[in-house]
């Protein structure tokens, strides 16, 4: 049984950062893929970064602002965020896949930017 879990959300000013984890336990061989989605309030979930063994991409409105990164040897992906605006708040989700593209989401964790 795979778990994903996210943790590092909460309450941050505008301008402010904060870094996202997302830990895997269970039986995974191998990771194909991980992402990061948000869900903003009234908006439909969307992909805003992922990572595999050949490339990493960004969602053009958190481009140069948003960093993803994983720890195979912990089983755990990040996102680092900075300069966070208002409209980056929202449910952020994580989402693995593994060599048959087999899909296993967490349960999401709030960011909330606000002054």
């Amino acid at each position: 049984q795979v778990q994903v879990v996210e943790s590092g959300g909460g309450l941050v000013q505008p301008g402010g950062s904060l870094t996202l984890s997302c830990s895997i336990s269970g039986s995974l061989p191998h990771i194909n893929n991980m992402g990061w989605h948000r869900q903003a309030p009234g908006k439909q979930r969307e992909l805003i970064a992922s990572i595999n063994d050949v490339e990493i991409w960004y969602a053009d409105p958190v481009k140069g602002r948003f960093t993803i990164s994983r720890d195979n040897d912990l089983n755990t992906m990040y996102l680092q965020m900075e300069n966070l605006k208002p409209e980056d708040s929202g449910v952020y989700t994580c989402l693995v896949a593994d060599d048959f593209l087999t899909p296993f989401w967490g349960q999401g964790t709030q960011v909330t930017v606000s002054s």
